[in-house]
């Protein structure tokens, strides 16, 4: 008997090899899938019995949250009321290994009655349900990870696959922007890193901003009103011209006891590191992380400061 180390092993390379061996089989039934997809008016209802039926619904969540419209529907609950949802103009994507599940086979000529179109995703390339479908995608195994070839494991991971496949081939047709998921993702630290820098900087008072012919004290008192951990300076014309920090301020206190009355502009650290409010936040906390920054001036488009988000502000989201 192997030990649990070496079947954790086995079942992974199974699966592995089960997605690997799809890449051969992806051709023009697949092109037609797509085409199918895109020229459709309705949605995309994704369907399954058993375990099938659980990837139908991830799929079907994966589409919809990346611009294909789509739904889930379970087949018994369809040939009980729910095949009301289903109309003509939509695209039923059956999943089953076998091709045979009873559910199925008497969903399949209810669904050509209300005229939608057909795709399986099967492993069975002459079960009813290929027979009744207008495209197949084959995604068949050679064997399931389970011992007794029985639990759907390798086939269902298969079938996950295919569908996340085709979910980012639709995507990229559609050419759905990033600002487009973060419109489908609002909640969540997900849905914060999808903000724009604008909808999470720091402004008005909170915003430490000074002119760089002011003393380094004035700085500090910026900073200490602001809560923030850094001032930054402008010149005569409000543009971002330096940042002065809180490890600034302690570094140069010990060479310079007569720090506070001196000019800020000697100390600060010039054509400092700034961000434009309409990025990303998951820009904001990439430049925080790759530079090892605390503090990030948010800029406009003429360079002036208009916002501030530290490390906290970022971070903690």
């Amino acid at each position: 008997m192997l030990s649990a180390i070496e079947r954790a092993k086995e079942v992974l390379r199974v699966e592995g090899e089960a997605v690997l061996g799809l890449r051969e089989r992806v051709g023009k039934s697949f092109e037609l899938a797509v085409d199918m997809i895109l020229k459709c008016k309705g949605r995309v209802i994704l369907t399954g019995m058993g375990k099938p039926g659980i990837i139908a619904r991830k799929i079907s969540a994966t589409l919809a949250s990346t611009g294909t419209p789509s739904l889930a529907m379970h087949p018994a609950d369809a040939i009980h009321g729910d095949l009301g949802m289903v109309t003509k103009d939509d695209i039923v994507i059956v999943i089953s290994n076998s091709g045979k599940t009873e559910e199925i086979t008497r969903l399949l000529p209810l669904v050509k009655k209300i005229g939608a179109r057909l795709i399986a995703m099967t492993g069975d390339l002459h079960s009813p349900l290929s027979e009744h479908s207008d495209c197949v995608l084959d995604c068949g195994v050679a064997t399931e990870a389970c011992p007794f070839n029985m639990a759907p494991t390798a086939s269902t991971t298969a079938a996950l696959a295919l569908g996340d496949a085709l979910a980012i081939v639709l995507l990229e047709k559609r050419d759905f922007r990033i600002e487009d998921y973060a419109f489908y993702h609002p909640g969540g630290s997900l849905g914060r890193q999808l903000l724009k820098v604008r909808d999470v900087m720091r402004t008005g008072e909170r915003n430490p901003v000074i002119s760089e012919d002011a003393l380094v004290r004035e700085a500090l008192v910026a900073t200490t009103r602001a809560r923030a951990g850094a001032a930054v300076m402008v010149d005569k014309r409000g543009r971002l011209t330096g940042i002065f920090t809180d490890g600034d301020l302690r570094r140069c206190l010990e060479k310079t006891p007569d720090l506070l009355s001196r000019p800020i502009k000697e100390y600060m650290t010039r054509a400092p590191l700034a961000i434009a409010a309409d990025k990303l936040v998951a820009e904001a906390v990439r430049v925080i992380r790759a530079e090892r920054k605390k503090d990030l001036p948010v800029i406009d488009e003429q360079g002036r400061p208009i916002g501030f988000v530290d490390e906290q502000d970022l971070l903690g989201m």
